[in-house]
């Protein structure tokens, strides 16, 4: 899948009504992902991408504390000004994207291995 597709994809399943918006959303959803993937799931991922999407996921600093699926959610909602109800859709649209391209296996993998190091 191209970079174009992908955005397509995002911005039909999200119905968002441009597709400036759902390039925005995706790469603000990309960029929150790319703070909580280290090592080789963030390089697993980004293998899966096309490549516009892998920069904007591996061009972010992993944080420190990573975060619980709902405080990715609220952190999303607070960076980008909206609601953590529209965080929410945007993230479940991207994410449902994702993982289209890298398999729901991968992008489950890696969110365990969040929350695994977390604990």
């Amino acid at each position: 899948m191209s970079y174009e597709q992908l955005l397509e994809k995002v911005r039909y399943e999200g119905a968002y009504p441009t597709r400036e918006r759902a390039e925005q959303v995706l790469r603000q959803v990309l960029a929150g992902l790319g703070r909580q993937l280290t090592g080789e799931e963030r390089v697993d991922l980004a293998a899966r991408l096309p490549f516009e999407a892998a920069r904007l996921l591996t061009a972010q600093v992993p944080d420190t504390q990573p975060l619980t699926g709902w405080a990715f959610v609220k952190d999303l909602a607070a960076r980008t000004g909206t609601s953590p109800a529209a965080a929410r859709w945007d993230t479940g649209t991207v994410f449902a994207a994702v993982a289209t391209l890298a398999g729901p296996r991968r992008l489950t993998a890696s969110m365990r291995n969040l929350r695994a190091r977390r604990n």
